[in-house]
């Protein structure tokens, strides 16, 4: 459950640079735009989210610390 509020946080925050993206875009502002993918929030965003998806692959421990091991 811990997995899936932090996940959908990360969205969230990620939607909410999104926004922040299309503002910049329809504003003009190409160049700041740009500058907000390639170093700004958006990256940041991006990889906090690519990092808990990878984390969640190599992780395989249960909930008490134990592999899971399925049905015992």
């Amino acid at each position: 459950m811990k997995y899936e509020r932090q996940t959908q946080l990360a969205l969230e925050r990620l939607d909410g640079s999104l926004a922040q993206l299309r503002g910049l875009i329809l504003k003009g502002q190409n160049k700041e735009a740009v500058h907000f993918m390639e170093q700004g929030l958006l990256k940041e965003r991006f990889e906090e989210l690519q990092s808990m998806i990878k984390l969640s692959y190599t992780n395989t421990l249960g909930a008490r610390g134990t592999q899971n091991v399925g049905n015992l």
